[in-house]
C-alpha cells in the first residue's frame, strides 16, 4: 500500500511539470516610455554677405580679405549695403571694423610716424533706423601694425599707401523684418605727432571693413498660391423663331 502511494505522488507530479511545461509563458505588457518624437531643429546658415561697397579699398596681398572703406553719411543709400537672406527670428551680421593708416616709411624712420585713431560708424536700416554702433580704437608705430597691405597701388611692391590698421570685431542682431543694412561712418578722432584732429563731414572716409558673414536661420518658403480656375462659358443656345 505504502509503495502505491510513492507511485501515484511520483506520477501526478510528473504530470504537473509536464503540463507546466506545455502552457505558453504570459506576456508582460511593455510599458509605454511616454517619449515624445524627436522634432528636428530648423538649421542655421554662415556665409558671406552678400555686399554692394561704393569705394573698394583693396584686396589685402597677404590675406586676401576683400577692404571696403566706410564714409561718413546721414543717407543709407550712401553706406555699404548688407543683404541678410529671409530669415526665421534674430540673424546675425558679424564683420571687422578696421582704422584706416596712411603708411609713410619715411615718417616711421623720423620717429613721426605714430597715430592713435578713434573711429565711430553705425549700422542703420534703409528706412534710418538706428540698429547698432561700433567702435574701434588703434595705435600705428610701425609696420607691423597694419593688418594687411592692399594691392593695387603705385608703390613698392604694387601695394597702396591705405592701409588697415587695428581690429575690432564687430556683432549685431538683425531683426526678421529687415533683409537689408548700411553701414556708415559717424566720426573720426586722430591723435598724431602733430597734434589732435577730428572729421565729421559727409563723405570722408574714416574706417575699413573685411570679413562681412551674416549667420541666420532660412524663412520657411511661401506656399505656391493657386489660381482660380476660369469659368467656363457655355454657347449661348439658338434663338427661337
Amino acid at each position: 500500500m505504502r509503495r502505491f502511494l510513492v507511485l501515484a505522488a511520483v506520477l501526478l507530479a510528473c504530470l504537473s511539470a509536464a503540463e507546466a511545461q506545455t502552457k505558453p509563458a504570459a506576456q508582460k505588457p511593455r510599458a509605454s516610455s511616454g517619449a515624445k518624437p524627436a522634432v528636428s531643429k530648423p538649421k542655421t546658415v554662415k556665409a558671406a554677405a552678400e555686399t554692394t561697397c561704393p569705394s573698394v579699398l583693396g584686396a589685402g596681398v597677404s590675406t586676401g580679405l576683400r577692404f571696403c572703406d566706410v564714409t561718413i553719411s546721414r543717407n543709407p543709400g550712401d553706406g555699404i549695403i548688407v543683404r541678410i537672406p529671409p530669415h526665421r527670428g534674430i540673424a546675425t551680421l558679424a564683420f571687422d571694423l578696421h582704422n584706416r593708416h596712411t603708411y609713410s616709411a619715411d615718417l616711421v624712420k623720423a620717429g613721426r610716424g605714430y597715430a592713435a585713431y578713434t573711429a565711430t560708424m553705425g549700422v542703420l536700416t534703409m528706412d534710418g533706423t538706428l540698429l547698432a554702433r561700433g567702435v574701434v580704437r588703434s595705435e600705428f608705430r610701425t609696420a607691423r601694425d597694419l593688418v594687411d597691405r592692399v594691392g593695387g597701388g603705385a608703390g613698392a611692391g604694387g601695394v597702396k599707401a591705405v592701409a588697415p590698421t587695428g581690429t575690432e570685431p564687430i556683432v549685431i542682431e538683425v531683426p526678421e523684418q529687415v533683409t537689408e543694412v548700411s553701414l556708415l561712418g559717424e566720426k573720426l578722432s586722430v591723435v598724431r605727432y602733430e597734434g589732435a584732429e577730428s572729421f565729421s563731414a559727409a563723405g570722408r572716409p574714416i574706417a575699413v571693413v573685411s570679413n562681412i558673414q551674416v549667420e541666420y536661420t532660412p524663412a520657411p518658403a511661401k506656399p505656391a498660391t493657386k489660381k482660380p480656375a476660369t469659368p467656363v462659358k457655355k454657347p449661348a443656345s439658338p434663338v427661337k423663331k
